[in-house]
């Protein structure tokens, strides 16, 4: 990822990035080429040196049969924006501007495994149901459905384990325009 010094995130937005409840898509290389999922990811900071990510796909989604060849990616996106030159104040005094886009994004680079074993999956859905409905004023738990229906769709699916090596993260988000531009992008 190009990351110019001035948009370079921090670790308070790297730790953003990979604890807020969202979804991010899975990119593998295997012998069959580019394989890519959307789907949403756990945080777990105390595997590895930088933590892992923790997520499932559905059993009938080769990617997680497919052998990764070498390092997999996950891309997380933050907050993103259009940003009009007609909200800069620069535009009037000197009209030197043009448009851009805010964002903020992370390149999570690791060692991808599978786990299909129905422990390991109870446990990932019922984290990843927990963060998703913490907000929640009556909060729904995997428990409340059936026993047996859970089971059965526990079967459907298979879970994955990003073991992180490396981030690259990126927060372009007007640092390099004066206050007053800044001001009215806000």
């Amino acid at each position: 990822m190009y990351i110019p010094a001035h948009f370079a995130a921090g670790p308070d937005v790297i730790h953003d990035l990979l604890t807020r409840p969202s979804a991010a898509n899975l990119v593998t290389m295997t012998s069959h080429g580019l394989l890519a999922t959307f789907l949403p990811l756990i945080y777990d900071p105390s595997i590895g040196e930088h933590g892992a990510l923790h997520g499932h796909l559905a059993r009938t989604n080769s990617q997680w049969s497919e052998p990764a060849i070498g390092e997999s990616l996950v891309i997380i996106q933050g907050a993103d924006a259009y940003i009009s030159p007609s909200w800069y104040a620069s535009k009037a005094e000197h009209g030197r501007v043009v448009p851009t886009w805010n964002y903020s994004t992370a390149h999570v680079y690791g060692k991808l495994a599978v786990h299909d074993d129905a422990a390991w999956l109870g446990n990932h859905v019922r984290q990843l149901t927990k963060l998703n409905e913490a907000r929640s004023e009556r909060p729904w738990s995997v428990d409340d459905a059936p026993e047996r229906y859970v089971s059965g769709q526990l079967r459907a699916i298979v879970g994955i384990e990003l073991v992180i090596t490396r981030i690259e993260a990126k927060a372009k988000l007007s640092q390099n325009r004066p206050d007053k531009d800044i001001d009215g992008v806000v």
